[in-house]
């Protein structure tokens, strides 16, 4: 989908027209609405990044209208179906599946409010980014003219460009972000299940310590009852009878 602006060094009506113009044949041919031309778009060599954006799946302008994407997302879905192209069932598949994560998307208003943001920001840097290849430009020649100043081709393949990427970092640190989040639970579960086992444990240690007190007790008595018999015994045996005193003898 090209959505973008016209080059800021693009001076004059009669020249803006023609480059408008130019822009217009570029989206007619990419929008030719053919079941190969559009099976082949979603899922060329790349496709997966371009395709983060759901207004270039659906080729749509962000200002598109609710019926207007709803009226695309029905030619595409027609033109694209695996059922229609049984000779490329599965990147007719593939591309079935882009065109309705894009209309999923377009339907939520956080997931539009995030890809017009990104497009915004995308439009920024495209900027940035021509002014200065312009001034490096004209460090070498003060007349020279970048490429993306002469070619609406040139200019959109920069913007699809920095627009991918954006879509594309976004999109790294969206799983990045979840895999932490994933991280961090595993984490949390891990800690629990190890409090549990510890609380498990001692718990089964008490139950074991209260089931052995009347062993414990038993065992005490009966040592104690063993350990009387033991110095009674000894008490016996040890037993020294009075000595007698001698007999006097009478006169």
């Amino acid at each position: 989908m090209l959505n973008a602006a016209a080059p800021s060094d693009f001076t004059g009506d009669k020249l803006f027209q023609s480059f408008m113009q130019d822009v217009r044949d570029i989206e007619k041919r990419d929008e030719d609405l053919t079941s190969d031309k559009q099976i082949e778009r979603l899922t060329k060599p790349g496709a997966k990044y371009l395709n983060l954006n759901p207004y270039e799946v659906l080729q749509v302008q962000p200002t598109a209208t609710e019926d207007q994407i709803k009226k695309k997302f029905r030619q595409l879905s027609i033109l694209i179906h695996p059922d229609k192209n049984p000779d490329k069932k599965e990147l007719a598949e593939r591309a079935f599946e882009a065109v309705n994560e894009a209309n999923r998307a377009l339907k939520d208003p956080e997931q539009v409010k995030k890809a017009k943001l990104l497009l915004e920001e995308a439009a920024a840097m495209l900027d940035m980014k021509l002014k200065e290849k312009r001034k490096e430009a004209k460090k070498l020649n003060p007349n020279a003219v970048v490429p993306e100043d002469n070619s609406p081709e040139a200019y959109f393949r920069l913007q699809r460009a920095i627009t991918a990427k954006l879509f594309a970092d976004n999109e790294i640190r969206k799983h990045e972000l979840v895999d932490r989040q994933q991280q961090e639970k595993k984490r949390e579960r891990e800690t629990e299940l190890e409090e549990e086992d510890n609380t498990k444990r001692q718990k089964q240690m008490e139950k074991q310590w209260d089931e052995g007190r009347n062993n414990r007790v038993t065992d005490w008595r009966s040592f104690q009852k063993n350990n009387e018999k033991k110095k009674k015994k000894n008490k016996q045996k040890f037993f020294k009878p009075p000595s007698l005193k001698p007999e006097s003898k009478k006169p």
